[in-house]
């Protein structure tokens, strides 16, 4: 197992007042992705927990393109991960910025 951490400035808040939002599950070639509205709005942290071990470069182009794209500014985004590629944990992070965007709980 590996456990990856990014820590990010963002220019916006997040939309939405949702507090947090589950998407995903983990299982072979899948991940789930836990949101949550706990840091300050111009903070985005991404916490990664992977058995494959090794992929820190694709992790952060990944995280990087992700926050670039979408600036979650005041979320915390837990990663579980069962082997995902790139493309689908893209797909997962959007879906957990779609989901908390809603208004409710």
């Amino acid at each position: 197992m590996e456990d990856l951490s990014f820590q990010h400035q963002v220019r916006a808040r997040a939309d939405g007042t949702r507090q947090s939002a589950l998407v995903g599950v983990v299982a072979s070639g899948n991940l789930e992705v836990l949101v949550e509205r706990v840091l300050p709005d111009a903070q985005c942290s991404v916490v990664v927990r992977t058995a494959a071990v090794g992929f820190g470069d694709v992790w952060t182009a990944v995280v990087d393109d992700f926050v670039e794209r979408f600036s979650p500014g005041g979320l915390k985004f837990s990663i579980n991960d069962g082997g995902a590629r790139p493309d689908t944990v893209s797909l997962r992070l959007a879906q957990a910025v779609r989901l908390i965007a809603e208004n409710g709980q």
